[in-house]
C-alpha cells in the first residue's frame, strides 16, 4: 500500500536553496540531478517509508517519531502519520546538525 507524501513549506524551501547553491557554485546540471535524486527518495518513501533510521541526534533525547534517509551528503527527515509521510527537513548532513533539528523540529 502506497503512502502520500508531502513536503513541508520547510523542506520546499530547503529544496529550492539547496538548487540555487549548487546551481551557482557547481552547474545547473548538476542541481538539477541532485533535484532527480530527491523525487526518487519520496517515491521510495511512498513505497517504504518504514526504512528510514531515526536520526542519531534524536534517540538520546528520547524522540523517535522522526527517521531519516541518506543520499550523501544530503539528510532527508521525516515523519510518517498514518498513511502520510511528511517531509521536514532537506539538508547538507556536515551542517551542525543538533541545532539545526532542534531549531526545526523540537522548537515547532
Amino acid at each position: 500500500m502506497s503512502f502520500e507524501v508531502f513536503l513541508t513549506a520547510d523542506a520546499v524551501r530547503d529544496i529550492e536553496e539547496l538548487y540555487q547553491y549548487i546551481a551557482n557554485h557547481d552547474t545547473p546540471g548538476k542541481a538539477q540531478s541532485v533535484l532527480t535524486k530527491i523525487e526518487k527518495t519520496f517515491k521510495s518513501l511512498s513505497e517504504t517509508p518504514e526504512r528510514g533510521a531515526y536520526p542519531k541526534e534524536l534517540p538520546a533525547l528520547g524522540i523517535r517519531e522522526y527517521r531519516e534517509v541518506f543520499f550523501k551528503p544530503y539528510r532527508l527527515i521525516y515523519r510518517t502519520i498514518e498513511k502520510r509521510v511528511y517531509i521536514l527537513l532537506i539538508v547538507d548532513g556536515r551542517r551542525d546538525m543538533q541545532s539545526l533539528l532542534q531549531r526545526r523540529l523540537l522548537e515547532k
